[in-house]
C-alpha cells in the first residue's frame, strides 16, 4: 500500500479534487534532487487510481526503473533523481494496465476459424493490438499453438513492449463436444486419455487447465462427469487449477463439487442460486471472467452497430471486417441463427448472475472471450467494463476486477496495482473512469514494463 503522510490540510485537499469531476492543474513544489539515475522516469501531476481500491490521489507522482516502479506517492514527497527523463501529466488520470483473463489469440482469418494462422508474428500483432487498448496482460484460454511458450519466456526474462501472456496452451475438450479449434486442440474420450492430456500440458508449462463443459444447446454431446473430475483431480496432483467454459447451473454445480477452480463464463441459462453461490465460497471458487461483452455480440450486429463509426474502435479493425459487419447480409446472418432470439435473455441472465456473485462476496475478476468473429481485442474490454457498471457493479469494482483482482487470480503479485516494486503497467487518462466508466477509452498512452507502447 502506498504511504501516505499528509497534513490536515492535504486531505482537505485531497478530498476536494477527487471529488470534483476533473482536477484543476496542480501545484508545482520544490523538489529535492537525490542520486544519480540517468535511467529513470519520473511522471508526475496526475490523479493516481492504483488498483487497489481506495480514493484517488490527487497530484501524485511515480518513478519507473528497470520496467518497475521504484518510487510512488504525493508530489509533494517526490525526490526526481538527477538526469531523469521528467513527464508531466498535469490534469491527467493513472490507472493500472487491464487483465483480461479470457482471449483467444489469433484464432480467425475472415470471420472463420483457422489454426494456420496462429503464428508468431500474428500472435505479436494481436498483443500490440491489446496493449493499445490498455490491456496490459492477457490470459489465453485453451486455443494456443506450442510457440506461444518459447514467447512468455522471454516475456518473463525480459521487459515486454506488448501485452504480458498467461496461456492454459491446449485446452480440454470432449471429443464430438463443443470448444477448442480444429488443429490446435485434440478432443479425448476416456479418462485415461484426458489424465494424458492434462499431464502433457503441464510439461509444457501452461498457467490453468482450461476445460469445455458444454452442450450447445443440447446438439453436442456434454463432457461426461468422470472425464471432468479426472482432468481436475490430475491437474491439482500437477499444482495446477483448472478453470471451465460452463453455461449452464447444473453443469456448474457439478464442476464445483469437484472442486473446479475457476468459471471462465458465468451461469446463463437462468438466474443463479444459493447453493450455487455457497459452493463458490466454500470452495473458494473464483468467477474467473463473466464475458458480457462475448454475450452482447451475439446478437450485436442484427443491425449496424453504433461503435461501427467509432474510431476508438475502428481503429484497429481492417476496413474488410467493418464493411462485412455493417452489410445487410451479414445482419441477415445474425438474425436467421437458431438461437438469435435468446441472446438478449442470456445476456440479461450473465448481467443479474454477476451481481449476485459480486455482492455474495464471491471473488470475481475480468475477462471478455475475444479473439472469436464479432470479439474485438482491447475494444471488447473496455465494453465488458461498461456492462459491468450496467450491472449495478460500481467503476471502482469494474476497474479493480480488471487489475487487482485479476492479478490475484494468476498470482502476479507484481501485476495489477500500481506501488513500489511492481511492473510499471499502466494507462494514462484524459478524464476520470471513477465518474463514467466509458472514461477508460480516453487513452493518452500506455506502458508495458515501463515501455511506451506505440
Amino acid at each position: 500500500m502506498l504511504a501516505r503522510r499528509f497534513s490536515s490540510f492535504a486531505i482537505l485537499a485531497m478530498y476536494f479534487l477527487v471529488g470534483c469531476t476533473e482536477p484543476t492543474q496542480q501545484i508545482e513544489e520544490p523538489e529535492e534532487v537525490v542520486s544519480p539515475s540517468s535511467d529513470a522516469t519520473v511522471f508526475r501531476n496526475f490523479t493516481l487510481i492504483d488498483g487497489n481500491g481506495g480514493d484517488a490521489i490527487p497530484a501524485a507522482a511515480m518513478i519507473v526503473e528497470d520496467g518497475l516502479i521504484t518510487w510512488v506517492g504525493t508530489r509533494s514527497q517526490l525526490q526526481v533523481p538527477e538526469g531523469a527523463e521528467v513527464v508531466d501529466l498535469i490534469g491527467k488520470f493513472v490507472m493500472p494496465g487491464m487483465m483480461d483473463l479470457h482471449v483467444h489469440l489469433s484464432v480467425l482469418e475472415n470471420f472463420a476459424f483457422n489454426h494456420e494462422v496462429f503464428t508468431r508474428e500474428n500472435v505479436e500483432d494481436e498483443l500490440r493490438t491489446y496493449a493499445s487498448y490498455g490491456v496490459t496482460t492477457v490470459m489465453a484460454q485453451g486455443t494456443d499453438k506450442d510457440l506461444i511458450f518459447d514467447l512468455i519466456r522471454e516475456q518473463r526474462s525480459g521487459l515486454p513492449n506488448v501485452a504480458r501472456v498467461y496461456t492454459a496452451g491446449q485446452g480440454i475438450v470432449y471429443q464430438n463436444g463443443y470448444g477448442g479449434v480444429v488443429g490446435i486442440n485434440d478432443p479425448v474420450a476416456t479418462t485415461d486419455e484426458v489424465i494424458r492430456a492434462v499431464q502433457e500440458q503441464s510439461r509444457k508449462g501452461v498457467d490453468v487447465i482450461k476445460l469445455w463443459v458444454d452442450d450447445e444447446f443440447g446438439t453436442m454431446p456434454l463432457m461426461p462427469a468422470e472425464i471432468s473430475a479426472a482432468a481436475i483431480a490430475t491437474a491439482h496432483a500437477e499444482n495446477l487449477r483448472v478453470v471451465a467454459h460452463i453455461f449452464k447451473l447444473e453443469d456448474a454445480k457439478k464442476l464445483a463439487t469437484q472442486g473446479v477452480d475457476g468459471f471462465v463464463h458465468g451461469v446463463r441459462d437462468q438466474e443463479i442460486d444459493q447453493e450455487l453461490l455457497d459452493l463458490m465460497l466454500e470452495n473458494e471458487l473464483w468467477q474467473v471472467s463473466s464475458t458480457l461483452s462475448r454475450e452482447a455480440a451475439m446478437f450485436a450486429y442484427a443491425e449496424r452497430a453504433p461503435f461501427l463509426d467509432d474510431p476508438f474502435f475502428t481503429r484497429s479493425v481492417p476496413e474488410s471486417i467493418l464493411e462485412r459487419l455493417a452489410s445487410p447480409a451479414h445482419h441477415e446472418s445474425v438474425i436467421s441463427g437458431p438461437h438469435y432470439s435468446q441472446f438478449p435473455g442470456i445476456l440479461a441472465n450473465a448481467k443479474s448472475n454477476l451481481k449476485h456473485v459480486a455482492d455474495a462476496g464471491v471473488r470475481f475478476a475480468f475477462g471478455t472471450d475475444s479473439g472469436p468473429p464479432g470479439r474485438f481485442p482491447g475494444y471488447s474490454a473496455h465494453w465488458e467494463l461498461q456492462l459491468m457498471v450496467e450491472s449495478g457493479l460500481s467503476p471502482m469494482q469494474a476497474i479493480q476486477s480488471a487489475t487487482a483482482h485479476a492479478a490475484e487470480f494468476l498470482g502476479a503479485n507484481h501485476l495489477g496495482t500500481l506501488q513500489q516494486n511492481n511492473a510499471a503497467d499502466f494507462i494514462v487518462l484524459s478524464a476520470n473512469p471513477l465518474i463514467d466508466i466509458e472514461n477508460t477509452r480516453t487513452i493518452e498512452s500506455v506502458y508495458v514494463a515501463g515501455n511506451k507502447v506505440e
